[in-house]
């Protein structure tokens, strides 16, 4: 689909309580921040930045962030392109939320709201390698069900697939590897 046919929906809504919105240049440092808090180390804050230049793996409108009553970024979800033997399907990750906003609902709405852009972006299916007790509740099922399997070692519960749009037709989810964009590094 080109930009031409993507609808960019720059307007913030509010999610479960939450506002959430696409990314814009003026966060890029507030996302970095949310991912080096969210985790041990800032490896997934620099891979953010990392796919920000991938032209290949960037897909714009498929990075958004949930906003704190006072505006400020508290969490942060990425969608990017990968592929299944070739074929394009998308990865959400990394998803990340401020410790402190953590388990207030913050991290459920930006991914719901990401995964309602690439709906509507005319995605059709987006991969997770992601804890098996959170994903589900999202729609995603393991991609093993679907024939998608990642070159590496990974539990097959937490390689997990969505089908966000079958389109009928003669489209069908794509069987085979999965994969990622170079600066995952696998």
């Amino acid at each position: 689909m080109t930009d031409d046919n993507v609808v960019h929906d720059s307007v913030p809504r509010p999610t479960d309580g939450w506002t959430t919105r696409p990314e814009t240049a003026a966060d890029r440092a507030a996302v970095h921040a949310v991912h080096a808090t969210a985790f041990p180390t800032e490896a997934e804050a620099d891979l953010v930045d990392a796919l920000r230049l991938d032209g290949d793996a960037w897909l714009d409108g498929l990075s958004y962030v949930a906003e704190a009553p006072d505006g400020s970024v508290v969490a942060h979800a990425l969608i990017t392109r990968c592929t299944v033997d070739g074929r394009p399907a998308a990865a959400l990750a990394p998803c990340a939320v401020r410790p402190e906003y953590q388990r207030t609902g913050a991290g459920s709405a930006v991914v719901r709201a990401v995964l309602d852009a690439a709906r509507t972006r005319g995605e059709r299916l987006v991969l997770v390698l992601g804890h098996p007790e959170y994903y589900p509740r999202f729609g995603f099922t393991p991609a093993s069900a679907y024939g998608i399997r990642p070159s590496f070692a990974v539990p097959d519960e937490a390689m997990m697939a969505l089908v966000l749009d079958s389109g009928g037709g003669s489209w069908q989810v794509p069987r085979g590897t999965i994969s990622y964009p170079a600066p995952f590094g696998v």
